[in-house]
């Protein structure tokens, strides 16, 4: 009796223990099948994350890109601004800097040297008079002060063209025919050649050309033709 008692509390014995086991062993897989699932859960979250972030990367890099493109465009037409109004404003200083040189030039020249111009060609004017009547008055005789007198009324004549040069001041040069831009015919005598027609015969009065500018025309005698 006792004996079976002890075999049965046996054979119970090892049934639990059987039965722990097998509970162990199922919780175990049980275990393991939840640690796959929530491995292949976050694997999955993980691609997800990923797939995710590589599209907002590929969303907002090119528009980052594009704009800091654009920024940099801006920046260069700023720049391209400045530099144009920089060489705006230097052509306008310059321009204005010519303008006042030639204001003042102008200035200095018609204001002041122009009146003195033309007082000199009035003194020419009495200078080369007087050689002409002592050159007359000459004729015939010999006298060693008229020559004297001729010798220096033609130098004083030839410094004075000289400070012409120097004031820009020239001598209306010597043509065949009359060009009314720089001569004034004061007497015409007749003639029945077409082709002499406007021919200058005799020069009165010296012309005068002031820094490119007909200060004063020269006065002559011309032929006029009379058909």
């Amino acid at each position: 009796m006792a004996d079976d008692f002890a075999s049965t509390m046996q054979e119970l014995s090892a049934a639990a223990t059987l039965a722990r086991e097998e509970t162990r062993s199922n919780e175990s897989v049980s275990i393991l099948r939840e640690f796959r699932t929530l491995s292949e859960s976050v694997q999955s979250l993980e691609s997800a994350l990923t797939r995710r972030v590589e599209n907002i990367a590929s969303i907002i890099l090119p528009a980052h890109a594009t704009e800091a493109a654009a920024q940099f465009h801006k920046i260069e037409e700023g720049l391209e601004a400045i530099r144009a109004s920089e060489s705006v404003n230097h052509r306008l200083f310059d321009s204005l800097h010519g303008e006042l040189l030639k204001y003042r030039d102008n200035f200095l020249y018609e204001s002041l040297q122009k009146p003195f111009v033309r007082d000199l060609i009035g003194v020419y004017d009495d200078l080369t008079t007087l050689a002409t009547q002592l050159k007359t008055a000459s004729e015939g005789r010999k006298s060693e002060r008229l020559r004297r007198w001729q010798d220096n009324l033609a130098n004083a004549i030839h410094a004075l063209v000289e400070v012409f040069h120097r004031l820009e001041v020239t001598e209306v040069e010597s043509t065949e025919f009359v060009d009314l831009g720089k001569h004034r015919v004061v007497a015409y005598e007749m003639t029945i050649r077409p082709e002499e027609d406007g021919r200058i015969i005799t020069r009165v009065k010296r012309g005068f050309i002031w820094r490119g500018n007909v200060l004063r025309p020269e006065e002559v005698t011309a032929l006029r033709c009379h058909e």
